[in-house]
């Protein structure tokens, strides 16, 4: 625990200290959806404006659907899953000491939430920085968040491929990666990235992979490799990328001891 767990410091609500700008995930996603409002909104307006009622009530029905998949996609992107990962990593009990690996840190949401827990140790993000997986993506963006939250000296950016990791094996005691992995093309290049995490952690260290698709080739890859305590759930509704059929899995794992 670190001194601001000891203090009952509030320091790790995201949504009362989130300083940095983290744009939007798949930034078109909610583009498509809030197009799809509109022009089901209007056909809505129209029909009822004519008499049209059946057509009306299907317009009706479709601008309500579309404009609720909006809304949760944005509240997602925007404040459900820094809440969802403030869990997730209390739920760690970090001692404050670790370094930490973020495979795939996009603009720095989980990098500044691990580094806010963090006193002695540093957490490393590594990224490609691809700005069709998120909007604005970049380096700089990133060094620039963890600046205005107040976490740059505990933290490292690098720009990497996670399918081949320039780290030594066994340097991390932390692996975690948000919504990256799937992002990847093919299963076998997702396997190789799942080798890499796994290649880099310590003994008795720990995997925390948040994603939205291929998490049971995750799972039994990190199996194959001799992983413990590997444990696969759905999250709930703050991490609904639209509705409930477009959920977010956790999967954590850990490497055994030497």
């Amino acid at each position: 625990m670190n001194q601001n767990d000891k203090n009952g410091s509030k320091s790790h609500n995201p949504v009362m200290i989130r300083r940095g700008d983290y744009g939007y995930d798949a930034p078109h996603f909610p583009l498509i959806f809030g197009f799809l409002s509109v022009a089901t909104g209007l056909a809505a307006v129209m029909s009822w404006w004519h008499g049209i009622h059946r057509l009306a009530m299907q317009s009706t029905f479709y601008f309500i659907f579309f404009l609720a998949n909006t809304a949760s996609f944005l509240y997602t992107t925007r404040r459900g899953k820094f809440i969802e990962w403030d869990r997730i990593l209390g739920g760690l009990h970090l001692r404050g000491n670790e370094r930490v690996l973020d495979m795939g840190c996009g603009r720095g949401a989980v990098l500044v939430a691990v580094a806010r827990r963090l006193t002695t140790g540093r957490v490393t993000g590594i990224d490609i920085w691809s700005t069709r997986d998120q909007s604005g993506n970049g380096r700089d963006v990133t060094l620039r968040n963890a600046s205005l939250e107040g976490v740059a000296t505990r933290v490292e950016i690098e720009t990497g491929d996670m399918r081949s990791l320039p780290y030594p094996d066994e340097a991390f005691d932390l692996v975690v990666s948000s919504l990256a992995i799937h992002n990847i093309r093919s299963n076998v290049d997702r396997k190789r990235a799942i080798v890499e995490a796994f290649r880099v952690l310590r003994p008795a260290g720990r995997i925390v992979i948040v994603d939205i698709r291929a998490t049971a080739i995750y799972e039994a890859t990190l199996l194959s490799l001799g992983a413990s305590n590997v444990e696969r759930r759905r999250l709930g509704w703050r991490f609904w990328w639209g509705n409930p059929f477009a959920f977010t899995i956790l999967l954590t794992a850990s490497k055994p001891p030497a």
